[in-house]
């Protein structure tokens, strides 16, 4: 580890989570990517899932095949061991490269459709929140929520604004929204709560692709404006 305290606690009967504490941290973020990459490299037979978040990692892991390889111990304290034991070594690996894309927004009033209520939040026009938001670039910090979610931080304080009182109960695919310091973009329909301030014509989940999620976990986002004709022809 890199000198990161983090505690290991057990998520239900067959989970472990790796907690580093409830913050948005890059260099919290990037050490739990690694440990990420980490456990996949190590190929753990009795690991079924691993799932990375802003600062925590949740392994999920085959009961009875932990049980049935180190009999005498509970499946919990046995995996909590593993992954302590896995984490001490100085395993060198090869580090995803970090991933640099521009997304296209449009900024048109028919898909700014929390622009109005953004603009009294923040005492800004309309213009200026585009041009802080488009001004910065974002990290993708986790995938959640719905296939495909990307949680990318931070938002300019500028223009941080909650999260709606009353959630919609649906959005479209593409939607652009902010919650607090963070961004996303809705890549299904869905229900949703995040001020919506424009729309992205790409696809960020198409289950029919080989890799059908677009955005992963430690990319580098730019979004960029484009009129509601370049959407249209995208």
């Amino acid at each position: 580890m890199n000198n990161l305290s983090y505690t290991i606690f057990p998520l239900g009967d067959s989970a472990l989570t790796v907690d580093f504490g409830n913050l948005i941290d890059v260099a919290i973020n990037e050490e739990v990517i690694r440990l990420s990459e980490l456990l996949k490299a190590a190929q753990l037979r009795y690991v079924k899932g691993i799932v990375a978040a802003y600062s925590s990692l949740t392994v999920y892991y085959d009961v009875v095949d932990v049980l049935r390889s180190n009999p005498g111990s509970s499946a919990s304290d046995t995996m909590k061991n593993e992954l302590s034991g896995l984490f001490l070594q100085k395993i060198n690996f090869s580090q995803k490269p970090i991933r640099s894309l521009r997304i296209p927004v449009c900024f048109a009033k028919k898909y700014a459709l929390d622009v109005n209520d953004i603009c009294l939040l923040t005492n800004l026009s309309s213009d200026e929140v585009i041009e802080i938001f488009t001004g910065k670039k974002y990290k993708v910090y986790m995938l959640g929520f719905l296939p495909g979610f990307a949680y990318l931080g931070e938002v300019d304080d500028r223009i941080a604004v909650p999260r709606k009182q009353e959630p919609r109960a649906k959005i479209e695919p593409g939607y652009v929204g902010i919650a607090g310091k963070q961004t996303g973009i809705y890549p299904l329909t869905s229900p949703g709560g995040w001020q919506i301030l424009g729309r992205t014509p790409l696809q960020f989940f198409d289950k029919e692709k080989e890799e059908p999620v677009l955005l992963r976990s430690g990319d580098e986002v730019e979004f960029f404006p484009i009129t509601e004709d370049e959407f249209q022809n995208y």
